[in-house]
């Protein structure tokens, strides 16, 4: 019963939280070389909860736009739910639960405009790392703050390798997306990373030989990689947490 109430709980926080998320997204959502939106598709200034950031987009006569909020709200849900049921009551779920909206964001953005903003991919890296090092403190917890810091170094490390080999593969903002990656899956552990990293060059993997079989793309079409290096970390967190 009580496992059943932390995931019901961490579902509700998933689902709230997703609300949050598309006006955001929306904004984030332009080339590099482009301010950040600051007005809807008709024109109307962004304004509201957290000076426009925060909230569904809507325009000033109600006009839904940008990303679907109940979807956002449903895949928030869900990966809480399932980063809940995982790890129980351990410590680390608080941190988890924190970084999941952040992550969703971060997808959304890259589905959008194969973009990964340092506002986000940074500011990920240095919550999930120092969140990982006051959780340490606390009773019940069973990952490791030294293997976190050193499976952010490398796995952006690498990243950065594949970066320089292959530019149009992996992008700059992937490998700053790697830090707070390799800390969250470094937590469990050296295996974990691994298992982690190539869950999630596989799932982009399969995505991308899919597009190819629908004729939807080629072998030099570039895909946003982010929403997969996620997944695979989900994969390696929810693993390791067992």
């Amino acid at each position: 019963m009580e496992q059943l109430l932390i995931i019901a709980a961490a579902a509700l926080w998933g689902g709230g939280t997703g609300l949050l998320i598309p006006r955001a997204a929306y904004r984030f959502s332009v080339a590099p070389d482009e301010r950040w939106r600051a007005a809807c598709p008709a024109g109307h200034p962004i304004t509201g909860l957290g000076r426009g950031w925060i909230g569904r987009a809507r325009c000033a006569d109600g006009t839904p736009y940008g990303p679907n909020a109940p979807i956002l709200a449903a895949v928030t849900a869900l990966v809480c739910a399932t980063l809940a049921s995982a790890t129980g009551i351990r410590p680390e779920l608080g941190v988890w639960l924190l970084l999941v909206p952040i992550g969703v964001l971060l997808a959304t953005v890259d589905l959008a405009a194969h973009r990964l903003p340092d506002v986000l991919t940074l500011p990920l890296a240095t919550a999930a790392l120092t969140l990982l090092a006051v959780t340490t403190l606390l009773p019940g917890t069973e990952g490791r703050w030294t293997t976190a810091l050193l499976g952010s170094v490398v796995l952006a490390v690498g990243y950065f390798a594949l970066f320089l080999i292959s530019p149009k593969g992996i992008g700059f903002g992937d490998v700053k997306l790697a830090i707070g990656l390799g800390a969250v899956l470094g937590w469990y552990g050296w295996a974990i990373v691994l298992v982690g990293s190539l869950a999630g060059f596989l799932l982009g993997a399969l995505y991308g030989v899919g597009l190819i079989l629908a004729r939807r793309a080629s072998r030099t079409t570039s895909i946003p990689f982010a929403p997969f290096l996620l997944g695979g970390a989900l994969i390696g967190i929810f693993l390791g947490a067992q």
